[in-house]
């Protein structure tokens, strides 16, 4: 395994020769087409649809995935590392990436043969774009109490799905979405996971949430009325899926963690190039020790984030358990996220408040990183629930 670094200082650890063609693959990407539009399209709202059919036709939509149905084949060691360098550039581009491959999950891991060859390679290197959708208005931490109801039409028959599921990045604008829905009783056992064409007759999106942050990455309700799909499209044994939507939650935690890394690795290199630009008191703020300190603090949780969530990932990767430590993972490092771009904010002074740079987007994107994919109060429960078992009822 040989060690390189890129611009800016970041030492990777990479299997293969092929595993560093993909990471200097995606800097450039990166460098070329993501970063520099990101604090326009970010201040516009607007979501760049033509990247993700970039990355698509790079290989980049399904590095985790099986090679027979489309998919790069690559561990989740560098799949995430990828991840991170996009969401360095732009955290709507790196989430996006997280979340499409979060959506295809359930087909990949669950479905049958004839599923994974029916929809797998449009999804992985097609062009499409997937949604997952879990949470609902009244389900979101506790999501085995969703309400989306789905019924069978006779024996044999086709699913009718009614309901409205919330806060679904991508809820409006995918091509196809990976729904949880009750097909049967009360509680974690009655639910059932779909996959559902985007312009299936019934389906429809609220307007996008009016975020902090984010703001090229849709987010919207999503509305079910009387969405018919066939029983093909069924992902696994009905009742099963919310098995499905923890085992993709876990590893979706893992793509979370290396979002915030990016985020926070972009924070610290704005931080360092300013602080070696900006002088007071005739000579650079980067001398001055109460600084450097700062910076030394920001580098260390930074690196740490990557340490272990890497950490995690090399688990996956050999077939160990490994739901502890991406909840670790995506406590640790979205909280460091947290943590690092405010501190970017302080190095940059009245600067980095204004929009004039990117230190106050990054404050802003962080905060959302706390919350998707379970909050991070819910990582602590999962963290505790491994230590000294479930709570006592």
């Amino acid at each position: 395994m040989a060690a390189e670094s890129n611009a800016d200082g970041v030492e990777r650890r990479l299997p293969t020769d092929e595993a560093r063609e993909l990471l200097a693959l995606t800097r450039d990407i990166a460098r070329r087409e993501i970063a520099p539009r990101a604090a326009e399209e970010e201040a516009a709202g607007r979501f760049p649809r033509e990247l993700f059919t970039l990355l698509s036709r790079s290989g980049l939509l399904g590095l985790p995935y099986d090679p027979e149905y489309g998919g790069g084949g690559q561990p989740y060691e560098v799949y995430l590392q990828v991840l991170e360098e996009l969401a360095a550039a732009r955290l709507t581009v790196g989430l996006g990436v997280s979340v499409h491959i979060l959506s295809c999950h359930a087909l990949a891991r669950f479905g049958s043969e004839e599923q994974r060859a029916a929809h797998l390679p449009a999804m992985l290197g097609g062009g499409l774009l997937g949604a997952y959708c879990l949470s609902e208005p009244s389900a979101g931490s506790d999501a085995a109490a969703l309400r989306t109801r789905a019924v069978r039409e006779g024996d044999g028959g086709d699913w009718v799905i009614d309901g409205t599921k919330a806060w679904i990045t991508h809820g409006g604008i995918a091509d196809f979405y990976t729904v949880m829905a009750r097909t049967g009783g009360a509680g974690a056992r009655g639910i059932t996971a779909f996959l559902v064409p985007g312009d299936a007759p019934g389906l429809s999106a609220a307007p996008p949430e009016r975020k902090m942050g984010m703001t090229g990455s849709p987010t919207a309700q999503l509305h079910l009325d009387g969405v018919r799909v066939s029983d093909a499209r069924r992902l696994g044994a009905e009742g099963q899926g919310f098995t499905l939507a923890l085992d993709a939650l876990d590893s979706g935690r893992l793509g979370i963690a290396a979002c915030a890394v990016g985020l926070g690795q972009a924070a610290l290199d704005e931080a360092v190039a300013y602080a070696r630009e900006r002088r007071q008191f005739g000579r650079p703020i980067a001398d001055f020790q109460g600084l450097r300190f700062l910076l030394a603090d920001m580098a260390t949780r930074v690196e740490a984030g990557r340490a272990l969530y890497l950490e995690a990932a090399r688990l996956r990767d050999e077939g160990r358990p490994f739901g502890r430590c991406a909840a670790m993972a995506k406590l640790f490092c979205t909280d460091a996220a947290m943590q690092v771009t405010t501190d970017a904010v302080q190095v940059l002074g009245g600067y980095g408040y204004t929009a004039d740079f990117p230190v106050e987007r990054y404050l802003r994107e962080a905060k959302m990183l706390q919350i998707v994919e379970g909050t991070n109060q819910i990582q602590r429960v999962v963290i505790a629930r491994h230590l000294v078992g479930p709570e006592s009822r």
